[in-house]
């Protein structure tokens, strides 16, 4: 078995101040950051001078306040506009939102959270909304879930923080009824988020089978006040219709290559 790989300490603060910005929107103080990160403030402070003078980093017009800057952006646009499975359902996407008049999602599975990669809005929303870069934990998310079902319940326990986040009194927090509902989820053959994640919302969502194991899914949220047994049905046909033709396109790409 080969020897891990030593951490570069440098590359490994840069990465991690990055990551922190990415997770917590907004200005922080020098203090702050020290005090959550636990680096030396010399260096520290060394760091996010480099940073600032990079684009990595910005501060506000007093110098003494930092969040994430411009090139973070770029960097991550560049990554949504070459990532193919963005790219094979974009059609798909445009599909489905119109089919269906509601807001679908594209995200993948990052560790414990998905990532949201691609928006459609809703028509009934009129209000600009996009939640692409966005992260939530997979428990909370008809996405997450979808993804985490592929999983048998070893796999799915392996992946678990040892604190499920919980993000309104619906969410499932607790591991054994997360397994239970995740094999709810593999026969009805798609995740549904009952309010778990935004109350008033229920999300309906399916896997894409285009990695082994799958990484990615797609959803639709739906407000709750237009629901009916009905249209939920309505729904579900359409999301199994986009990952259909999501997968053949993939298939087609396969061949292609």
């Amino acid at each position: 078995m080969a020897e891990p790989v030593p951490h570069v300490k440098s590359a490994l603060r840069t990465v991690e101040l990055l990551d922190f910005f990415a997770q917590h929107p907004g200005l922080h103080s020098l203090t702050d950051l020290q005090g959550r990160l636990g680096y030396p403030k010399s260096s520290l402070h060394a760091l996010l001078r480099t940073l600032v003078d990079l684009g990595w980093i910005e501060t506000d017009v007093t110098g003494t306040l930092y969040r994430i800057g411009m090139r973070a952006l770029l960097v991550g646009a560049t990554y949504i506009d070459g990532d193919p499975v963005v790219q094979l359902a974009r059609d798909a996407l445009d599909w489905l939102a119109e089919a269906t008049g509601e807001t679908v999602h594209l995200a993948r599975l990052d560790h414990f959270d998905v990532v949201y990669l691609a928006t459609r809005a809703s028509r009934h929303y009129l209000r600009p909304f996009s939640r692409v870069g966005r992260r939530l934990p997979a428990n909370s998310t008809s996405l997450g879930k979808a993804i985490l079902a592929t999983r048998d319940d070893d796999e799915v326990l392996a992946l678990l923080p040892a604190d499920l986040p919980s993000l309104t009194r619906h969410t499932i927090a607790e591991p054994g009824q997360l397994l239970a509902d995740l094999r709810r989820v593999r026969k009805r053959g798609h995740a549904v988020d009952r309010e778990e994640n935004t109350e008033g919302l229920r999300c309906f969502g399916v896997a894409l089978r285009t990695t082994d194991p799958p990484r990615d899914a797609i959803s639709c949220s739906v407000p709750i006040s237009r629901l009916t047994a009905e249209r939920e049905k309505d729904i579900v046909a359409c999301l199994l219709e986009a990952r259909d033709r999501i997968e053949r396109s993939a298939v087609r790409q396969r061949r292609a290559y």
